[in-house]
């Protein structure tokens, strides 16, 4: 799995697109990371994009460690949206907020790249690396 992150400084988005195969190891690797951006840009939306993602052999386990540290960005308020391209992708996503939904309440799952632009309310993105 490789991971890269870039910002929408105008309307203060961090994104992290996320590509290839995942494991639990590198998922929590991934997670860690999310936590440091978030940490340093806590007023950021967080858009995460596993649309490019090949394989993914993450255990529900994994799902639900994740789900149950604190939120990558602190801030609950602060919208994020994931963006999960396969159904495999999509269930783990939307069993994470479920698990996490106490301390992510504005956390999305969605389909698209599109949609989830259009639930931060983002008319024209432009997203520079970071």
């Amino acid at each position: 799995m490789s991971h890269k992150f870039d910002f929408d400084l105008d309307n203060k988005v961090i994104r992290c697109r996320i590509d290839g195969i995942v494991t639990d190891e590198t998922l929590k690797q991934y997670y860690a990371a999310c936590s440091k951006y978030g940490a340093l840009n806590p007023t950021y939306a967080g858009l995460f994009d596993m649309s490019a993602v090949t394989f993914i052999a993450v255990s529900t386990q994994t799902i639900r460690e994740l789900a149950m540290l604190p939120p990558a960005i602190p801030d609950p308020n602060v919208t994020r949206v994931i963006v999960a391209g396969s159904s495999q992708m999509f269930g783990l996503a939307r069993m994470f907020d479920l698990q996490g939904s106490d301390t992510r309440p504005n956390l999305h799952v969605v389909r698209t790249e599109k949609e989830a632009l259009a639930i931060l309310g983002v008319i024209e993105a432009r997203f520079s690396g970071g």
